[in-house]
């Protein structure tokens, strides 16, 4: 599977509660159920009215449906190309 970030525009998100997080993460998990294996979730960030999530995915429709199944908006979906952390100046 490919990875992806996936934008998504959503009015003060950043500012909600630890409950209303669940909530969201609740519906998304009832989407990604109906769409495995070919979508997962690994994780988002929240920002004041963003949100930045990490998914593998076959392809960006497969994201896209996700967004139509949870009612989340996918602004930009972009794929992965690198990933860089610290351990890749230690690479030989």
């Amino acid at each position: 599977m490919k990875r992806y970030v996936i934008e998504r525009m959503i009015p003060g998100i950043g500012s909600k509660t630890a409950g209303e997080h669940r909530e969201a993460a609740a519906v998304s998990n009832e989407a990604l159920a109906k769409l495995a294996p070919r979508v997962q979730w690994v994780h988002s960030y929240f920002a004041d009215d963003m949100t930045y999530c990490v998914y593998l995915a076959e392809d960006p429709e497969d994201i896209r449906r996700h967004a139509e199944l949870s009612g989340f908006p996918a602004n930009k979906i972009t794929e992965v190309r690198v990933v860089v952390d610290p351990a890749t100046a230690e690479a030989a």
